[in-house]
């Protein structure tokens, strides 16, 4: 199977390397097509496959097309890709915001995936969700689901629109939680402590925190409930939260992140 990357920026190396990492495919059947003739140049030296400078001279040899590219760009890379495509192939874009159906408008295509990772698969512990038209065959979804796997975990989702809530939660969260480990470092250097001190401080007990709990059965309520004993700390600070509405707030931060989404969509 010859995979096309289209777009060779820290989303589109991730795949390249973690597909050749994983033996799931061959540096002789991986192509990337980067428009900037510097990041080209830089892409080649790191022998992850063939790398092109137009269309035309790949575009027509893959049976996957991957589309990691700007949704700002799409218009006119849909433009240059529609005379050269064949309706077998398979396209699966991770594009933010853009629709299967602006796709396969754009193209005439009708094998398409629409998929949105989060920046952790760049060390493969990413979550992607993703779904896909009725013209992809199973095989095809299972090869392609294989191929995110590579970054992380993945969960397929039986409507589009899903997509946007993914991106929301998932796509997005990753700066909530870094917001919270900045808001907590700040915390502790008012306390006293250095820098490093503070980022080992909270950064040990974030991974720790994820760790313990990926590892049992119990639920975060019942977690926040062995944490904090009547009259405690833990209490002091969870009652602050509860008077500030923090929780409301992180449950409207991700709405808002959910409305802009399904607005990108619409332009």
């Amino acid at each position: 199977m010859k995979i096309l990357i289209i777009g060779g920026g820290n989303m589109g190396l991730t795949y390249a390397q973690s597909f050749l990492n994983s033996h799931i495919t061959v540096k002789s059947d991986m192509m990337i097509l980067e428009k900037s003739s510097e990041k080209a140049k830089l892409l080649a030296q790191k022998d992850i496959g063939t790398v092109y400078g137009s269309a035309e001279g790949c575009i027509r040899q893959a049976d996957l097309v991957i589309f990691a590219v700007k949704p700002q760009d799409c218009a006119k890379l849909f433009a240059d890709l529609k005379p050269h495509i064949d309706p077998q192939q398979v396209f699966l874009s991770i594009m933010a915001g853009v629709k299967i159906k602006t796709i396969s408008e754009a193209l005439g295509a009708k094998k398409i995936i629409r998929a949105m990772p989060n920046l952790p698969a760049q060390i493969g512990m990413g979550m992607t969700a993703f779904n896909s038209t009725d013209d992809v065959t199973r095989i095809e979804l299972v090869m392609v689901q294989n191929l995110l796997a590579t970054t992380g975990k993945t969960l397929y989702v039986e409507k589009e629109s899903s997509i946007d809530a993914v991106t929301a939660i998932s796509g997005s969260g990753p700066a909530y939680v870094w917001y919270f480990m900045q808001s907590m470092t700040q915390a502790a250097r008012e306390m006293g402590f250095t820098e490093s001190e503070a980022e080992l401080l909270v950064n040990q007990t974030f991974r720790g925190t994820v760790n313990l709990h990926t590892k049992s059965n119990l639920s975060c309520a019942e977690w926040i409930g062995r944490v904090a004993s009547k009259g405690g700390t833990t209490e002091a600070a969870l009652a602050s939260f509860k008077e500030t509405e923090v929780h409301k707030d992180i449950i409207a931060g991700a709405n808002a992140a959910l409305e802009r989404a399904i607005e990108l969509g619409k332009s």
